[in-house]
Formats: C-alpha cells, sequence, structure tokens
C-alpha cells in the first residue's frame, strides 16, 4: 500500500546545510579562540537543533547557561547571514518532489531548526512548494519527542497509517517510531547506513528517485532488520 502522506527531515534529507552550518560555527569558534572542528565532525553535532549545536562545539567551559546564551547569540548573527553561502538541495530532490506531487502525495517538513528560520529557508529553496512546515516551537519538545510530528500530523489531515516520516539520522527514525510512522532513512545525508538500521529504519534509499519509489510503493518492512 502506498503513502498518502510524507513528513521529511530538512538539513541532510532536503537540504545540504552542512558547510554553512559548520562554517558559522567555526566562526564563533575562532572569535573567541576555541579550537575549530572539522566538517565530518559537525555531521554528528547537527540533529537536535542550533541550541545543542551551539553546546556541542563550544568547549566544557563554556557551556554553562549564560556562555551558551552568548554563543547561540554570535552563531546565529553568522549563520542568519551566510545560511545560503552554500547551501542547496540535494540532487534529484526537485524531481523527487515532482513525481510524489504528481501521484497525489502531500508532504510536509518537521525540523528541530527554529520555526520562523525553516519556514523561511523552505520558502527560499522552495518557493511555494511546501504548505506544511514545523520547525522548533517554544515549549515544544523537538525530535526524537512525537509531540511536534503528531501536531504536524494534524495539520496536514494526515493517517498515521499512511504517512512515512523521512530523515538521515537516528533521531529521524527514533521520531517516526515515537509517533507510531515507519521511518525512511535517506543515505545521502549526514549520517551513515549503519546508524540508520541500527535505529531501526523500516527503509533506506539511496537516491531521491529510490526514495519516490519506497514512497509509490509502500516499500517499507515491518521489521527493521529487514531495511537493506
Amino acid at each position: 500500500m502506498r503513502f498518502d502522506h510524507v513528513v521529511f527531515d530538512l538539513d541532510g534529507t532536503l537540504l545540504n546545510t552542512l558547510r554553512d552550518l559548520a562554517d558559522a560555527a567555526n566562526f564563533v569558534c575562532r572569535a573567541n579562540g576555541w579550537p575549530e572542528h572539522t566538517v565530518d565532525e559537525y555531521r554528528y553535532f547537527v540533529g537536535n537543533g542550533i541550541p545543542k549545536l551551539c553546546w556541542r562545539f563550544a568547549p566544557e567551559t563554556a557551556r554553562d547557561e549564560a556562555a551558551q546564551k552568548e554563543v547561540l547569540a554570535q552563531f546565529s548573527a553568522r549563520y542568519d547571514a551566510h545560511k545560503e553561502d552554500t547551501t542547496a538541495p540535494y540532487p534529484g530532490i526537485e524531481a523527487m518532489l515532482d513525481k510524489l506531487e504528481a501521484a497525489g502525495v502531500r508532504y510536509g517538513v518537521l525540523t528541530n531548526k527554529e520555526d520562523s528560520l525553516a519556514k523561511a529557508v523552505m520558502e527560499h529553496y522552495f518557493p511555494g512548494r511546501f504548505r506544511f512546515v514545523q520547525g522548533a516551537v517554544p515549549g515544544v519538545p523537538t525530535k526524537p519527542d512525537p509531540t511536534a510530528l503528531r501536531r504536524l500530523l494534524a495539520r496536514m489531515g494526515a493517517d498515521p497509517a499512511r504517512t512515512l516520516f523521512v530523515g538521515d539520522s537516528d533521531v529521524d527514525i527514533h521520531t517516526a517510531h515515537n509517533a507510531g510512522l515507519p521511518g525512511a532513512g535517506v543515505l545521502w545525508g549526514f549520517r551513515t547506513r549503519q546508524e540508520l538500521k541500527a535505529a531501526g529504519a523500516n527503509a533506506l534509499a539511496d537516491t531521491p528517485a529510490d526514495l519516490a519509489r519506497i514512497v509509490l510503493e509502500g516499500a517499507v518492512h515491518n521489521s527493521p532488520q529487514a531495511a537493506r
């Protein structure tokens, strides 16, 4: 049975934002005289929202509440000014969305990015495409807590039994399962096949075209271990 709705993660799934995130973070590190980190390290720093990213790249001496408030302000200012320097949709994403639309599949985005930033980013890179974009808002726990996902599904009018959650990290797979949805992992993002399989991904997509097939054919496995 095919899926009628899809909810996508943003960073590492639809958009390759890694370099701009890493550059903004390392700018803050340089400004404060802290060690910088490699782009590959940032693959594991992102995924739980920008406040958590700031906590991860800062040294232990700058992880108290007052210091983190300043780190977050520095990062946000830099990232806001440079968030489009290298960020772009992954190859094949637009064609995949076209195919889903042609088949009548409705889709949305759930991200741990701050809500207004998430909406601005999506409208910039996918103008007019995404009616349903949900980012982090005060008072609502972020992924992998399922609260925001359940609220988004209600807004979309989506039946959880016919909805697929798609992301590139264990956070996304756990979010899907916590809400009672199957989770598909994408292999072009920030994390590895091993991480996605260990998290219990119900399907793995090598390319956006492969993901479209999974959605339209309902090609997921009830047993996570069956994901290839």
